[in-house]
């Protein structure tokens, strides 16, 4: 059992040791494990304090961006620096609990057995500590996007997800990508399901995200996810043996 677990944060600096300890807590089973902190350009004293954890946590690793490039920069740079087969991703505001990481991680790999295409299984946050507001906006978002991309994926925003690493790296990279990536797994000829997962309000922290914004963002991701969608061609390769 191996995982690289990516954490990509924004000024959450209050977040970092309490969900850390968390996170090390939930992968004792694990033979080889890495934890990858992606410090996305945070102005307040992230940095220092994924420095400081990194002197008591072997398996813990920390890149930094010198600007602020966006949730997707950040899972894209954890993506690419993880050195095991198989990923998992979570917010870092403490909002995924990631006891459920193994949940997600051990459904992936029996799964596997019977069926080679399964590639991503997507936490599902049925009961989510949110916003009425934000429930209501996240759900007509959800319903319009899985109408358009036909992932049936019910919540695509949700940052838990646990996947092979080597079929994200076949995926495009785009601003925002990140929450598309059932749809795109989909895309590149794989299998992608949900399963049901815990949700906390936030405790510590504000959220970095607005409604408007994700909704206008949004549209245009989409639009432009259809269009990849219609460029792509599958191909089988066989190689011819002596």
């Amino acid at each position: 059992m191996s995982l690289s677990v990516v954490v990509p944060v924004h000024n959450e600096a209050e977040n970092i040791e309490p969900l850390l300890n968390e996170i090390t807590a939930a992968l004792t089973d694990f033979t080889e494990y890495e934890i990858i902190y992606i410090d996305d350009g945070s102005t307040d004293n992230t940095l220092n304090v994924l420095k400081k954890a990194r002197q008591t946590i072997p398996n813990l690793r920390v890149f930094h961006h010198e600007k602020s490039c966006g949730q997707s920069a950040a899972v894209f740079t954890g993506i690419k620096a993880a050195k095991f087969p198989v990923i998992a991703t979570l917010d870092g505001d403490g909002q995924n609990n990631p006891a459920d990481i193994c949940h997600l991680y051990s459904n992936l790999q029996t799964q596997r057995e019977a069926n080679s295409k399964l590639a991503m299984i997507a936490g599902w946050r049925n009961q989510r500590h949110d916003t009425q507001w934000r429930l209501i906006s996240s759900k007509i978002a959800n319903g319009i996007r899985s109408t358009l991309l036909g992932d049936a994926t019910p919540d695509t925003g949700c940052g838990l997800k646990v996947f092979l690493r080597d079929a994200a790296l076949e995926l495009p990279f785009f601003d925002h990508y990140h929450r598309f990536l059932p749809a795109l797994m989909l895309r590149g000829g794989y299998q992608v399901i949900s399963l049901a997962i815990s949700h906390r309000a936030r405790e510590r922290g504000v959220s970095k995200y607005g409604t408007l914004d994700r909704l206008w963002v949004g549209i245009s991701d989409i639009l432009g996810v259809m269009w990849l969608k219609t460029r792509m061609k599958r191909t089988e390769v066989k190689e011819i043996e002596r």
